[in-house]
């Protein structure tokens, strides 16, 4: 694990119980909804940056989904494993997926892939792609505005990557997916880019 994600990791384990404090847990729903219809029958969704397992792997498993979980915070897994018992959580970095390919009906990466420097990103929309099934759905969000630093969150450092909604649509495409939808929502007072993908 590189000296990034180990500050993202101490950072979640040191503020994870404070940070589901102050989160809306229903601001994308609409967005998970949009997801679920999107993915085959009985599709198996890996959750990639999952934190606490709320809302989105809560979400699934109600929906009937089987969940797989990973995350680089061991308190944040502590949490998802008590959050959604029903589903399955893993202690893994986002950059070393180690998954085989054609394993997955669907992936989701929502409010995750910007703590990851932004030169990683190509390489794991790649991965994505390869441990999907043909026909999998892909759903993520990124930042708005390109930038790549440390600031103060909940009084930790944390790290920030992002590129500009353009570039992250063009990354995607070149991985091999086709967009089904994508668009900067506001959400909860933020604005994020999301994007809805396929395994062609």
């Amino acid at each position: 694990m590189n000296e990034i994600s180990k500050l993202v990791e101490q950072g979640y384990n040191k503020i994870a119980a404070d940070y589901y404090t102050h989160r809306n847990l229903n601001k994308f729903n609409n967005e998970l909804e949009k997801f679920i219809s999107l993915l085959s029958d009985n599709a198996h969704v890996l959750d990639v940056g999952c934190g606490a397992g709320i809302p989105t792997a809560k979400f699934l498993v109600k929906k009937g989904i089987k969940v797989t979980g990973i995350d680089v915070s061991d308190t944040m897994l502590n949490l998802a494993r008590k959050n959604v018992p029903n589903a399955e959580f893993i202690k893994m970095d986002m950059n070393e997926l180690e998954f085989n390919e054609n394993t997955f009906e669907g992936i989701i990466s929502v409010f995750a892939l910007f703590h990851v420097p932004k030169e990683n990103h190509f390489n794991i929309f790649k991965k994505f792609f390869e441990i999907l099934k043909p026909g999998g759905i892909l759903l993520i969000n990124t930042g708005v505005s390109e930038s790549e630093g440390t600031s103060r969150f909940f009084g930790v450092p944390m790290f920030w990557s992002n590129f500009s909604p353009n570039t992250t649509l063009n990354l995607v495409n070149k991985a091999g997916f086709s967009i089904i939808s994508e668009a900067v929502l506001e959400r909860g007072g933020e604005y994020q880019y999301w994007i809805y993908g396929k395994k062609k």
